[in-house]
């Protein structure tokens, strides 16, 4: 197994660990990170102006994405596909928030995540 193999498993891992981490450990958390003065993950898609339903599809789908990126490890050919998905993802939490004209610090783990998915994808 050469360096870019095993470089691409685990950016595979660390992402996959940071959503399922946000996603059904932290959600209900303050972090630092959250759009507006937002105290949980569900408040910050209402900071956003996103409908309740919204919380939920998006978040089902993350967490399915990540799960993806974990069995795209022996299933390679998951890998594109869930890696783009999650990147599009990505990129719509930056764009949230600056909708709400949140400081700079607050977007760059959307941004990482985002540059790991297109490493991830684009290997």
């Amino acid at each position: 197994m050469d360096n870019a193999h095993i470089l691409l498993i685990a950016l595979k891992v660390i992402v996959a660990l940071g959503i399922l981490n946000v996603w059904l450990l932290r959600s209900g958390k303050a972090t630092s990170y959250r759009g507006g003065a937002a105290k949980t993950l569900r408040a910050e898609f209402a900071t956003y102006g996103l409908p309740a339903w919204s919380f939920f599809a998006i978040g089902g789908l993350k967490i399915a994405l990540a799960l993806a990126l974990l069995i795209s490890i022996p299933y390679p050919s998951l890998t594109q596909p869930a890696a783009i998905t999650l990147g599009l993802l990505m990129l719509g939490a930056f764009v949230m928030h600056l909708k709400v004209k949140d400081p700079m610090s607050k977007s760059l783990p959307s941004l990482a995540v985002l540059a790991m998915c297109a490493t991830i994808a684009f290997s």
